[in-house]
């Protein structure tokens, strides 16, 4: 976890979010925006925090955008939406083949584990040999110093650790259930919780 640190105002983040946890959006969080959803935390420090949706596949074909990228992306070839601020920019995040390491790879920040940024600018034929496989998202979430804290005190985020093939979940995965399903009891216990309790 992120070191105990007290900053001014009294926001203590001894027990936030590191870069590469999820956070995946409790049962009585009903914001249209946020509602079941799974976001991968890219960045966490004294300046806030910043994420992307995961399992929020937008209408748009990915080869209408990047088309350069289309290869390396596996199904659904799409944009997702990583959030609602800047949905005019991109954020993209690969996954490393298995003993890849990104040091010195030009075009790749390591964000935790086998999880990288990609630099949409790169030559995508340059790092097809160390990409497992990409996503890219239009915008991002995005928390000001302590509103992140202040959300996680209301129960609204379920802070758990992730797996790089959550970047690339397939298409039609309920991927809040399955990350969910794999918690220790009772957490586990959620995934069952019905999309739509009228229907229950």
């Amino acid at each position: 976890m992120v070191p105990a640190s007290e900053e001014p105002g009294g926001w203590s983040y001894d027990d936030a979010p590191r870069a590469g946890d999820l956070l995946v959006a409790s049962t009585d969080l009903h914001e249209p925006t946020f509602r079941r959803t799974v976001i991968y935390i890219i960045e966490h420090n004294e300046a806030g925090s910043l994420g992307v949706v995961l399992n929020r596949r937008s209408d748009t074909a990915l080869h209408n955008v990047f088309p350069a990228w289309e290869s390396l992306a596996p199904r659904p070839k799409a944009v997702y939406v990583g959030g609602p601020v800047r949905r005019d920019s991109a954020i993209c995040l690969g996954v490393l083949r298995l003993g890849v390491d990104a040091e010195g790879v030009p075009g790749l920040r390591r964000v935790d584990g086998r999880v990288v940024m990609v630099d949409l600018d790169t030559d995508p034929e340059s790092l097809a040999t160390v990409l497992e496989g990409i996503r890219v998202y239009a915008g991002y979430s995005g928390w000001t110093m302590g509103q992140l804290q202040g959300e996680l005190d209301r129960d609204d985020w379920l802070v758990v650790s992730s797996r790089a093939q959550d970047v690339l979940c397939l298409p039609r995965e309920d991927l809040w259930a399955k990350v969910l399903r794999r918690q220790p009891m009772p957490l586990a216990m959620i995934a069952t919780h019905p999309i739509e309790l009228d229907r229950n």
